[in-house]
């Protein structure tokens, strides 16, 4: 697939993953927060959920794709060997550490969250990680244009 093609893919996903948890932590946490209504957490996250996370599986396939346009094979990541690995590799950690909150969400703070508002605190600190993450990887991934860091 056509590089360019695949960066567009990228980053109109990047945009909604991140976009979407952008929106969540500034505007519908903070009301669930003052009220201490966990519906409007839960409520968000089942109508975001479908294309989140079809765009977090764009996200993952097109950063590979491109990665490996760019040398970055599996053989490299980790190696911090070039400033393009480096970025890559950079992702893939944020990318496992964002798949750790999301499992750790998804089996152990929502099911709670669902009948507990105590848990609201908790869940605060998933969806503010989660959201410094994506931001985070946008910044490394604008790295590329400049081959690296």
């Amino acid at each position: 697939m056509n590089h360019h093609l695949l960066l567009i893919i990228h980053l109109l996903s990047a945009a909604i993953w991140v976009g979407g948890h952008i929106l969540l932590c500034v505007a519908y946490l903070p009301k669930a927060l003052k009220e201490k209504d966990t519906k409007i957490i839960l409520n968000y996250e089942k109508k975001y959920e479908p294309v989140g996370m079809t765009s977090l599986f764009l996200l993952v396939v097109t950063g590979i794709l491109m990665a490996y346009k760019y040398g970055v094979t599996i053989n490299y990541w980790f190696q911090f060997a070039t400033p393009i690995e480096s970025v890559v590799s950079s992702k893939l950690i944020l990318l496992f550490t964002t798949a750790a909150f999301a499992l750790s969400a998804q089996f152990r703070v929502l099911p709670k969250l669902k009948t507990n508002p105590r848990k609201l605190p908790e869940m605060t600190f998933h969806i503010v990680s989660v959201t410094t993450i994506g931001i985070l990887m946008l910044i490394f991934g604008s790295f590329i244009r400049f081959g690296g860091f």
